[in-house]
């Protein structure tokens, strides 16, 4: 493994985990949206990775990081809140709410911000390492 490819494969992690970070910080921010231009209340997005494959060698396709392959809807139900002062409640008073969590989504930002504390950590190895060759060589 070329040491520049680990810097690719850790940059790749960290781009994806932000992307992760960011989807998640927007569905924090519309917990309580009950009106979207399409109609409803807001679904919750999540992210969904895939492996990123470089070029063949003798051993078969060989992995190269990560990449995010889309963003898809949390098919969940929306919460039902019974408020009969809302504005979008219905005859019988409930709102439809955002199928978020604030629990779930917190869990995962906890979980993507470590997924990216990794990489930064597989990054600085691999660059203490490169400098240490450097000097072995002098």
């Amino acid at each position: 493994m070329g040491l520049f490819r680990v810097f690719d494969i850790s940059a790749s992690g960290m781009t994806a985990e932000r992307l992760r970070m960011d989807t998640i910080a927007n569905n924090l921010a519309n917990a309580n949206t009950t009106r979207t231009a399409r109609g409803g209340p807001y679904r919750r997005q999540m992210v969904v990775f895939e492996e990123r494959l470089a070029q063949a060698s003798g051993y078969g396709l060989r992995g190269n990081g990560v990449r995010v392959s889309r963003i898809v809807e949390d098919n969940d139900p929306p919460r039902l809140v019974y408020d009969p002062h809302h504005p979008d409640a219905n005859e019988q008073g409930y709102v439809e709410m955002p199928n978020v969590n604030i629990v779930t989504e917190m869990v995962d930002m906890i979980t993507a911000s470590r997924a990216y504390e990794a990489n930064v950590a597989a990054l600085n190895a691999a660059k203490a390492m490169a400098l240490k060759a450097l000097d072995i060589g002098r």
